[in-house]
């Protein structure tokens, strides 16, 4: 288990190497996400790769999911826990493809601050829908969670206008803090 501390330090060397502004803590308003201790393997994602999550977090997921199905309302996981060098290489590469960092961060957390750290962050898709589109807000799927999810203790994370100045991603929902 990676400590607060320890955290801070690996952060700070991946914050440094893509041009995360030393400031970004502070000015981002998300909470610092500790990587967690236990993990368990879920069930393939759409793409055919293996994903994580909390014990707790992966049975809410699984529960929400065989609920929404006996609705007929298909959900799959497109992802789940990063890692916080995954984090890095997800923004190096869009930072490769000529994007800006602080254009970057308006979809992206800085390594440290994505809820994929956590373990209970799910991204969601559904049928006919592309993935981690805004579209998937006009869909069932997504009718269907903003009715449903918090039974399940599963809330949408990005909504419109949120004090973190993360883009509306009403594929991202977050299992509540265990």
């Amino acid at each position: 288990m990676t400590t607060t501390d320890d955290a801070k330090t690996i952060l700070a060397r991946l914050h440094q190497a893509l041009g995360i502004p030393s400031d970004y803590a502070e000015s981002c308003k998300l909470p610092l996400c500790i990587e967690p201790e236990t993990l368990v393997n879920t069930e393939l994602d759409f793409y055919q790769r293996e994903q994580r999550l909390t014990p707790a977090a992966f049975l809410a997921w699984s529960r929400m999911r065989e609920a929404a199905l006996g609705q007929e309302i298909s959900l799959f996981l497109i992802s789940a826990f990063r890692g916080y060098q995954y984090q890095h290489d997800l923004i190096a590469k869009k930072l490769q493809q000529g994007r800006t960092i602080t254009d970057i961060l308006r979809v992206n957390a800085a390594p440290g601050y994505s809820e994929h750290h956590s373990g209970r962050a799910v991204d969601l898709g559904t049928l006919g829908c592309d993935a981690l589109s805004e579209e998937f807000e006009n869909t069932d799927a997504y009718q269907w969670l903003a009715s449903n999810a918090a039974s399940f203790d599963f809330y949408l994370s990005y909504p419109r206008g949120n004090p973190s100045g993360i883009d509306f991603e009403p594929w991202h929902w977050c299992y509540k803090d265990e």
